[in-house]
């Protein structure tokens, strides 16, 4: 079957908001930055959600034929780090190292794919410095009375435009107090933060060019993403809740310093909502990847949540949502399994898959939609299992059904993994079976309904078939 042919690639843009035709700029490769973790504690499920529709839109992107760079830092100095180090008597170094490791294992448990970069901004003083003396020079920073670095909103024109936010009306955008009498603008916000008694015994605080001090938040963001991008991203991403002042201040100090455009696109995924009286009568307070873990939700259930409302509508999650996906990923696993096992197929068989794949690239190029993708790869589980139910012998059926569920899990990600003991109770069920086999071959049917009943008593329900006996969980 020839490939299905490649929609247009639409995106919302949160700069214009509007949906828009997206390709990136040399045609070839999306350069993607996407704010990551602040690493002072586990990421939770809300940080998770937005991870999430990043790692949808990274596959949609190449199943576009794309390749592409994402960038997702790891903020490891900022007031929280600083503070949660101070309390516990460590360097940030110390306290964030393990969160580090905490989000790669949850990561790789939601199974995320990897960034090709994960800049930690501790690593990229040098270049924030830089990035500051840039600002200075062009007339658009200043060096207050408290020595530390602020960007003047009222030098650049275009600040508040992402947020649409009158300039009048805007809160302070620096992780400071706001009757900071040194600043000259109570809006203004900080670059470089005058170091302070906590910075430097929590190993918070570099040497520059205006003292001892460490960078603000909104300045780690620009220096790692235009040292590892360029000077203009094809996209950022990030959740809702930082579209002001985090990228409104982004886009300020990184165009204040180059003069060009710093993102063509901007993506926003909405909130993640919890039902919590809900929630405590299947899975207690389930807040972050350890709480799925610990009540057996899989990964892949947890991307079937996600991913069943689209990325900028608000998301509730609730027991029944979870138990709904933990069902619904079964259903996939077991048509995995049964493609896998399949001998034939049937010429409907190969127009359902190009009906399918046809379906779910369209969905995927109308921003993300991931609903109605994951609506096409149901309607097409159900047509395929009602065409190996006729138990076909056409090869290129087959093989067109092969190919079209591996795209599209191949972006969704939904086949549940076989936990150890799934595993080993597929080999018990497999071995009962071949005694079974031998028994009725014998005329044992005494032995072999005793075998049934054993099956029947672990939760195992058989099914004899002209194609041979298939089992399940029941």
């Amino acid at each position: 079957m020839p490939d299905a042919p490649t929609p247009e690639f639409r995106l919302y843009n949160t700069m214009t908001r509007q949906v828009e035709p997206f390709a990136p700029t040399d045609g070839r490769m999306v350069r993607m930055y996407t704010c990551g973790p602040t690493v002072y504690n586990p990421a939770h499920l809300g940080n998770f959600r937005t991870f999430l529709f990043e790692d949808l839109f990274r596959r949609a992107l190449r199943l576009q034929g794309w390749s592409v760079h994402q960038v997702m830092n790891l903020t490891d100095v900022d007031d929280k780090i600083i503070k949660r180090a101070l309390e516990r008597g460590l360097t940030i170094q110390a306290l964030t190292d393990p969160v580090v490791e905490t989000f790669h294992a949850d990561r790789a448990y939601l199974r995320i794919e990897d960034a090709e970069d994960y800049p930690r901004a501790t690593a990229y003083i040098p270049e924030m410095i830089a990035l500051v003396e840039r600002l200075i020079a062009n007339g658009v920073a200043y060096l207050a009375d408290d020595g530390s670095v602020y960007f003047a909103i009222d030098k650049f024109d275009g600040y508040g435009r992402l947020s649409r936010l009158d300039r009048r009306e805007v809160r302070s955008g620096a992780r400071v107090a706001q009757d900071e009498y040194s600043k000259e603008n109570a809006q203004d916000f900080a670059l470089w933060k005058a170091a302070k008694e906590e910075d430097e015994r929590t190993g918070a605080a570099w040497d520059s060019p205006w003292g001892r001090g460490r960078p603000g938040w909104h300045l780690e963001c620009s220096a790692m993403a235009m040292a590892l991008l360029g000077e203009t991203l094809d996209v950022h991403c990030g959740g809702i809740d930082l579209v002001f002042p985090h990228h409104e201040d982004e886009i300020a100090q990184s165009e204040g310093a180059t003069g060009r455009e710093f993102s063509r696109f901007w993506c926003h995924g909405a909130f993640l909502l919890t039902d919590g009286q809900k929630m405590a009568k299947r899975l207690g307070n389930v807040s972050n990847v350890q709480g799925l873990r610990d009540e057996g939700v899989t990964g892949a259930a947890y991307r079937h949540v996600v991913f069943s409302t689209h990325y900028r509508k608000e998301l509730n999650l609730s027991a029944d949502a979870l138990e709904a996906s933990l069902s619904a990923v079964r259903r996939v696993g077991e048509f995995a399994q049964r493609l896998a096992a399949a001998t034939g197929g049937t010429p409907e068989l190969a127009a359902a898959a190009d009906e399918a794949e046809r379906e779910f690239r369209a969905a995927l190029a109308d921003d993300l939609n991931a609903p109605e993708a994951m609506a096409a790869l149901f309607v097409f589980i159900k047509r395929a299992n009602a065409e190996l139910d006729r138990h076909g012998s056409d090869a290129a059926g087959l093989a067109a059904a092969r190919r079209t569920f591996a795209l599209m899990d191949g972006v969704l990600d939904l086949v549940p993994e076989a936990a150890p003991e799934d595993a080993e109770l597929a080999r018990w069920v497999e071995e009962r079976l071949a005694a079974r086999r031998d028994a009725r071959a014998r005329r044992d049917f005494a032995a072999s309904d005793a075998i049934r009943d054993e099956l029947a008593a672990r939760g195992v329900e058989i099914k004899d078939t002209p194609q041979g006996t298939t089992w399940q969980r029941r």
